[in-house]
Formats: structure tokens, sequence, C-alpha cells
């Protein structure tokens, strides 16, 4: 897949000997010879670099650069002039210009030039997509013998260019591990492109997947590059694998065969170059029994297969992501870090977080937030659900975490959590006071502020 260069000049030997040289390295070139053409070239491709001559008939250079950043603000433009001055030069960069070349053109400075700015566009690609997934860029927390085996076998096989199919419970990370492939695989200067299969509407997937031209269907207002395009030369990690449709399987296991694609709308044949990683929390072998996923595309996809410990099988592992996720936390929030008492981790050691790391997450934000001192302790752990039981946040019906501010989302969790201690104690102030560390004097103004109603001493 060529990267497309535009070059714009009114002069025909300019855009032939610039066109030949940049296509002898290796890029796909389209020329104008007017700022007219140049701007209807633009509503039809996607370049990635517009070489644009200064002085043009009709629509002059600069009327050109300035729509050009109307249409597409990202799109890299060197401008080209014999007749150019520093003034020139500077109006044109204030408009948006990435660069600036005289003429007559030094063939070798072109060449150097345009490999400069699509190396510092990839870059801001790059950036771009990182600062999307800060919040999720975890490294892979543990040192357990399950964690520590799977990290080993990451190393393995993410120098090749296997495919690699991700498994495990919801929760555990697989999307940490894929990316922790990508990281570490020869790809991982490209970029690494998610498609959530369970959240793309089926009318839609080949849209999304493969992109679209320009007036293919009703709302395509302009060409639009699919996750395959985008993910060329990278990775794309084909997230819940298992909830797309099997029409829409159909349509991935053609492309992943093929190695090729069309967009929506289009004929022009686009050659694929991607390595795969899915992921799925769903039994594949049981799938296909009750046919609803398809054998060949489970056969293309399982090279390698990957599984993800549950974090019931690796415990040992609580207390380092416990310290990860109050660390986050306190980054996140500019406070200080609160520390956790090994009483309450062992409390924690104890549950069997159906919910895994995920749920383990959620639940220490809720302390850290909830927690009133520097120190988590025993005493701040709310009753945690047996196993296998489903209940809600913190075990309390009605609670919602996301509702009003701050304060009333603490005096709520307050409220029901005394109500609920003077229920099990059955309304005797002095047991509650004791189970709960709380002094009974100040237990006393707490239900009296509450309104709850005590049965008994």
């Amino acid at each position: 897949m060529e990267k497309t260069i535009l070059i714009v000049d009114d002069e025909e030997s300019i855009c032939k000997s610039l066109g030949d040289i940049l296509l002898d390295e290796g890029y796909d070139v389209l020329t104008a010879q007017s700022g007219e053409e140049a701007i209807k070239i633009l509503d039809e491709e996607l370049p990635c670099l517009v070489l644009l001559d200064i002085w043009l008939p009709g629509i002059d250079g600069m009327e050109v650069l300035k729509t050009i950043k109307n249409l597409r603000p990202t799109l890299p433009v060197v401008m080209m002039s014999g007749h150019g001055t520093i003034e020139t030069a500077v109006k044109a960069t204030k408009l948006g210009a990435f660069d600036f070349i005289e003429k007559p053109l030094s063939l070798e400075k072109v060449i150097l030039t345009v490999k400069h700015v699509l190396d510092m566009s990839r870059l801001e690609e790059e950036n771009l997509l990182l600062k999307q997934k800060i919040n999720q860029d975890y490294e892979l927390t543990g040192k357990s013998y399950p964690i520590m085996e799977l990290k080993e076998m990451i190393g393995i096989v993410a120098p090749t260019n296997a495919w690699i199919l991700i498994m495990g419970e919801n929760g555990t990370g697989k999307e940490l591990v894929a990316r922790a492939i990508h990281r570490q695989s020869k790809r991982a200067d490209k970029p690494m492109i998610e498609v959530n299969c369970a959240a793309i509407p089926e009318e839609l997937i080949e849209s999304e997947l493969f992109g679209h031209e320009k007036g293919a269907f009703t709302g395509a207002t302009e060409k639009k590059r699919g996750k395959f395009d985008l993910a060329h030369e990278g990775t794309i990690f084909l997230d819940e694998v298992a909830d797309m449709s099997l029409k829409a399987q159909a349509k991935i296991l053609r492309i992943l065969q093929e190695k090729k694609f069309e967009r929506v709308g289009g004929n022009k044949i686009i050659q694929l170059d991607v390595r795969v990683l899915a992921a799925t929390n769903k039994d594949l072998e049981k799938e296909m029994e009750e046919g609803r996923f398809r054998q060949d595309l489970f056969y293309r996809l399982n090279v390698i297969p990957l599984k993800v410990p549950p974090l019931r099988s690796r415990k040992e592992d609580i207390p380092l992501l416990a310290e990860r996720f109050l660390t986050d936390f306190a980054l996140k929030e500019g406070e200080p870090k609160k520390m956790i008492e090994e009483d309450a981790l062992a409390v924690l050691m104890e549950h069997q977080w159906p919910g895994n790391v995920r749920e383990l997450k959620n639940f220490i934000e809720r302390l850290a937030i909830l927690t009133n001192s520097n120190v988590i302790t025993l005493n701040d752990i709310p009753p945690l659900p047996k196993d296998g039981h489903k209940v809600e946040p913190f075990g309390y019906v009605g609670f919602d975490f996301l509702s009003g501010s701050f304060r009333e989302a603490r005096m709520d969790f307050e409220k029901q959590y005394l109500a609920k201690k003077l229920r099990e104690f059955e309304g005797n102030i002095s047991k509650t006071a004791e189970s709960i560390g709380l002094e009974r004097s100040n237990l006393h103004k707490k239900i009296k502020a509450y309104g709850l109603e005590n049965k008994s001493e």
C-alpha cells in the first residue's frame, strides 16, 4: 500500500520530474496543474502529503493552502516557489504549511523533505493513538506462576508474525496481553488498531472494517479509511471476536485469506499487510458446535492460543495489583497515595473476584475515594459477596456511585452502611460501634444526623 503524494504545479516538466523520482522511491503519485484541479482530486483521494507551488493560474497556492487546511487540517503541505521571499515563507507557515522549498528544485532535497514530513506525520498519528489509550495502557502486573508463564509466552511469540487467539474470562486483561504482544513485536513502530466486534452494527461492518468511497451510500459525504486500512503494516486486534454475526465472520475471513480488499463503493484493490490478534471470553469450540462460530475462521485465527488466567488462580498478585491501582488513582486525581494494611489485603485475597482484575480495580478505586484516612484498614473493607452471588456495588442495594456530588455519594454510602450494620446487630449501638471501630458517641451523632432509628441499646 504506497503512500500517495499529490504534486500541484502548473509546469508539466516539474510534475513529471518530481513524479518520476517519487515513484522510484516507492511512493504513489498524483498530479494537478491548477488549484481547482488539486481541490477536486482532494475531494476524491486521500494523499498523505501535498507538494504545492505558490504561483498557479486561477486560484494561487496560498488560497489552495487555506482550502486544504479547512478540508483536512492534519494533511501536511510543502510549498514550492521560484520567487520566494522570507515574507512569503512566513505567511505560508502561518497558514499551516509544513515546509517551504525554493526552486529550482534539488531532487535530493525534495526526497529528504518528503521523508522528514512523513516521519513527523507518522509520529503525530502514533502520539494521538497513545493519548487515546493512555488510561487503558497498563503493563501486565504480577509475579505469580500463571502470569510469569504468560509473560514468557508473550516474549516468545511477540517477535514473530504469527496470528494469536487470546482467551480468558471478562476482566482478565486480554487487551493488555494484545498490547504487550504488539509492543514487543517487529511492528511496534506501526499502529495497533482495535476493533470491538461486538459494538459494530452488522449493516456498518463493511464500512467500518474496509472504509468507503464518497457517495457509496446515504450519509457517506467523504472518503473514509477502514480499520484494516489504518492497521496496514501494523496490528489489528479483533476484540470479542465471537460476538460477530456469521455474516460479519464471513467478511473477516475473506479479507484475512485474500489479504486485499476494496472500499465500499470503490473498485480499487488495496493490498493488505497486517498481523491479526483476536480475543474472546467464550468457548469457541462450543460456539462452533452450536453453529454460532465458523470453523474455518477459528482455524485461521487459532495459530497460537494464549490463555489469560483468572484472578482467582493468581491471588498472590492481588497486593501488587492493589498497589498499582492505588498509585494510578493518586496520579490521576493528583492526591496523596493511600496505603492498604495487610489485614485488609488478606480479606481481598480470600475473595474469588468473579469480575477478575477489572472488578478488583473498581473496588480499589472506590476504597480510595471513600476512605477518609491515608491508610485503608480492615474496617474500611465492606462485606464482600459470597462466591457466585451477584450483588450491587459494595453490597448495598440502591447505592449509585455515579449520582450527585462526591460529598453526597459519601454520605449516601455512610448512611446505608450504618443502616445495614444497625440491622445486623438488631439496633444495638454499643455492639455496632465496636464492630465498625467507631466511638459510641460519634455513632449516636451520625444516627441522629441520618435519621436512623435504633431499637435498643
